[in-house]
């Protein structure tokens, strides 16, 4: 496989389980090069991934002190990718959730229109839980509202293609975007900029704990979380409402 100047997977990781180096080795299969962020995990995978990138030239690991949350893991890595020359990031979880053989797919999408982003459309099986999936309608509701229907089609799924540039210009100017509410603002605040969206289909699993799941997922923190980020966005909106609106008549 020819590694790509222009266009890398980036993949965040805190204390992911034991599908992690599975989920690398996938990732690796269907794209070159594959970076991984490990965010102060305490669980050994460190060193683990270290010792997968030591024979294999197109998986790079940085490794984060302590812990900071997605955002801050992803933001650590599009740095770094923007000053080696990058301009686009896949980013995905790295707990086998995401799927690596759509990778190939995002990557043409976004090479095709390399100033959009390219949104994973998330398809549940039945390893769905309800209550997330009630979840998320609630979210998506709310972007979609606060981005005027910018065609969204799921604010919290992490599967997806960035262009790189903007997405570091919108997260230096807020001191937010860098936990659990990082997925949604992002696309909000881009969509703000007119960064166009385009979406493409992505099967989605959740794997149980005998199976090697591992969730970080704190009901009441993370959607309190989601509250708040809602709530500052929503005042954002209303600034922004004229010229998102004459941005959509135009």
């Amino acid at each position: 496989m020819t590694p790509s100047a222009t266009h890398l997977v980036l993949i965040p990781s805190y204390n992911p389980g034991r599908l992690l180096a599975e989920t690398v080795r996938a990732a690796r299969a269907h794209w070159d090069p594959v970076w991984i962020v490990v965010d102060g995990s305490t669980d050994g995978s460190a060193q683990r991934l270290a010792e997968l990138a030591r024979a294999d030239p197109g998986l790079r690991v940085f490794v984060r002190p302590r812990n900071g949350g997605k955002g801050a893991a992803l933001l650590d890595g599009l740095t770094a990718a923007l000053a080696a020359g990058f301009t686009h990031a896949l980013t995905m979880d790295s707990d086998g959730q995401h799927p690596a053989e759509r990778i190939g797919a995002f990557m043409a999408a976004s090479s095709a229109e390399p100033a959009a982003m390219i949104l994973g459309t998330p398809q549940f099986d039945a390893s769905a839980p309800l209550i997330r999936l009630r979840g998320r309608r609630i979210a998506n509701w709310w972007t979609n509202l606060e981005t005027l229907w910018a065609g969204i089609p799921d604010a919290l799924f992490g599967f997806r293609v960035y262009p790189i540039a903007p997405l570091i210009a919108v997260m230096q100017h807020t001191p937010w975007m860098r936990r659990f509410d990082f997925d949604a603002e992002a696309v909000v605040r881009l969509s703000w900029r007119g960064v166009p969206v385009r979406s493409l289909p992505a099967p989605c699993r959740y794997f149980t704990a005998g199976e090697g799941g591992v969730s970080h997922f704190n009901y009441w923190r993370d959607n309190a979380l989601l509250t708040w980020m809602y709530t500052r966005l929503f005042f954002g909106f209303l600034v922004r409402l004229p010229l998102l609106a004459a941005r959509r008549l135009a």
